[in-house]
């Protein structure tokens, strides 16, 4: 299994976020976390095509874009077109989620499918052939710097056991309060690809980059 730190840039200094990027990838990181916000299915509103276009211009990183909009199947092809390798959305967003996959699929990139806190894994588990990822919401998506929310650590393992079960190739990604306490509790449930926000972005970039991703190594050596 491959694990991966998935930097989240709605933390990042916008001011500096081409000198940002440079940064993480000079320390290694391959996974670009892409936060799209529309004020309609979260309150919020973050940025969208032209940001990610600017971006991918400078940058070769996998571009993991999170897309948090009503009916995101309207915006595929242009976030694909824009530079995104991965395009996940939400169960809860889409009308047909199962076309949604299919369109992202059509578009040439990975799939992937995101549940809130309180929407069950079975709601998704009949897809898990159907997509490359899930994304396990572990705050209400919206905002950062939320604190984790344990309940959703069993969700995290309901998926992995599911996944072996019938032996997929599905990645399960977490979003939200990761951070020192948390990192270990979702690797030894199940989750390799990990988003993470102020846990990267707050204080020395490089640093907290080179951190996490040693103790990363370590606690994936403890669980394979």
């Amino acid at each position: 299994m491959e694990y991966q730190l998935c930097p989240s840039i709605l933390s990042a200094d916008f001011n500096r976020l081409g000198e940002q990027i440079k940064i993480m990838e000079r320390e290694g990181v391959k996974w670009l976390h892409i936060d799209v916000m529309d004020g309609d299915f979260v309150p919020s509103i973050s940025f969208g095509m032209p940001v990610i276009r600017s971006i991918r211009k400078e940058s070769d990183m996998f571009f993991d874009v999170h897309l948090m909009v009503s009916a995101p199947e309207r915006y595929i092809q242009d976030f694909v077109d824009c530079g995104a390798d991965s395009i996940t959305v939400h169960a809860e967003a889409c009308e047909d989620l199962e076309r949604a996959i299919e369109l992202i699929h059509d578009a040439g990139v990975k799939a992937g499918v995101s549940i809130k806190p309180a929407t069950p894994v079975n709601d998704i588990s009949h897809l898990l052939e159907d997509v490359d990822m899930v994304l396990v919401m572990t705050v209400q998506p919206g905002f950062g710097g939320q604190k984790y929310i344990e309940d959703c650590t069993e969700k995290i393992r309901e998926l992995r056991e599911l996944i072996e079960e019938d032996d997929l190739d599905v990645d399960i990604q977490v979003d939200g309060g990761i951070n020192e306490d948390t990192l270990e509790t979702v690797i030894r449930a199940g989750a390799n690809l990990l988003v993470a926000g102020s846990y990267v972005f707050k204080g020395d970039l490089a640093s907290n980059v080179r951190k996490i991703n040693e103790k990363m190594r370590r606690i994936a050596e403890t669980v394979q």
